[in-house]
């Protein structure tokens, strides 16, 4: 069975402006596709994730009771496992496959086939460092909007998408703290064998002669080195034979504790940051009124605002709603994708699925 395809950006975070020319950008550059490919659906991998984010969630319970200390991002997952997975519930809800196979598509480029809309809501959480808010997200859909109109269907379903790559970035966070929370649970182990528990450590430490062997080389990954260095300080200076090992193997690596310990503080904050962005905005989310900005950015939305007898503007949703739906199939049944709305009209041909 071939599996679906994943669509992962990895992005510095941009000032305002640089993120508004960067999106003019490529939404100059898409070509567009009447459908997307089924192989690009989703929803696997949100659950891939999901299971990935609960195991970290586990893993950290388990060593709170073990009283080994946690990333910090990762006690935003503690606090917010329940909005992940509300999330999560929706998405599964709200997304069938057919659904997701009628948005426009990307026709070339290395993002080919994935829907357009999954393709900017990744684009906006990777260049914001997943910091999304009411006023920035409709900025950055009207920058977007500049070059190349989104579809009624795309502004109205952009939260759903926003979500699926915010999770995605949860779990690409959740490894890091997966990775540094068994380094941790290593060093414990390597104490325990080898000196016992601090008091007993402490008395130990008197009467042991060092060896260098008790870390072997293999072993120093840069969240080690730091957690070690960490917890042999707490034995005080009797344990400077074994800090002063710990340098030296250290030394062969081209490095020193020092700078390893001030990179691995910058990455851990770096994470923390990254992931409250992450959980924020999805509660952020979950409280946008998306009709207020569907009816600012849908450009088919203020040509019929633009009824000489004013009365669209006095309809109440329901009946918007069935106006625009309208629209939307006299579209759909010419083949085309109008801009009705706009700067230019253009045709797709269409695809079969």
């Amino acid at each position: 069975m071939k599996e679906n395809r994943i669509l992962y950006m990895k992005g510095a975070a941009l000032e305002k402006g640089q993120i508004e020319d960067y999106l003019e950008k490529i939404a100059s550059d898409h070509v567009l596709k009447s459908y997307s490919d089924k192989d690009t659906y989703p929803i696997q991998r949100v659950k891939e994730n999901f299971e990935a984010i609960t195991e970290v969630y586990n893993l950290l319970n388990e060593q709170i009771k073990r009283k080994i200390p946690i990333h910090p991002a990762g006690e935003w997952i503690l606090d917010n496992y329940y909005v992940i997975e509300r999330s999560v519930k929706s998405i599964l809800k709200d997304l069938s496959q057919k659904r997701y196979c009628k948005f426009p598509g990307i026709a070339s480029g290395p993002y080919t086939g994935f829907a357009r809309i999954y393709v900017l809501a990744c684009e906006i959480v990777a260049y914001t460092d997943a910091n999304i808010n009411r006023t920035n997200l409709y900025q950055l859909l009207e920058a977007y909007q500049r070059k190349k109109d989104l579809s009624m269907e795309e502004i109205w379903s952009i939260s759903l998408f926003l979500n699926i790559a915010l999770i995605e970035n949860i779990r690409r966070i959740s490894e890091k703290i997966y990775s540094s929370q068994v380094q941790k649970i290593r060093v414990e182990e390597i104490l325990e064998k080898t000196i016992g528990n601090e008091e007993e450590g402490k008395k130990r430490f008197e009467r042991m002669e060092y060896k260098k062997s008790f870390v072997k080389e293999d072993e120093l990954k840069y969240s080690f080195i730091e957690y070690l260095s960490y917890r042999l300080r707490k034995y005080g200076k009797k344990a400077y034979p074994y800090l002063n090992g710990l340098e030296e193997i250290t030394n062969k690596l081209g490095t020193d504790v020092a700078s390893v310990i001030k990179k691995e503080h910058f990455d851990v904050a770096l994470n923390k940051v990254s992931m409250g962005n992450s959980i924020t905005s999805m509660k952020t989310i979950q409280r946008v009124n998306f009709l207020e900005i569907f009816e600012k950015l849908n450009s088919v939305e203020d040509i019929l605002k633009k009824d000489p007898c004013g009365v669209y503007e006095k309809m109440d949703f329901s009946s918007k709603e069935w106006y625009r739906n309208v629209i939307k199939k006299m579209a759909k049944k010419e083949r085309c994708i109008r801009n009705l709305f706009g700067k230019e009209s253009f045709r797709i041909k269409p695809e079969r699925m």
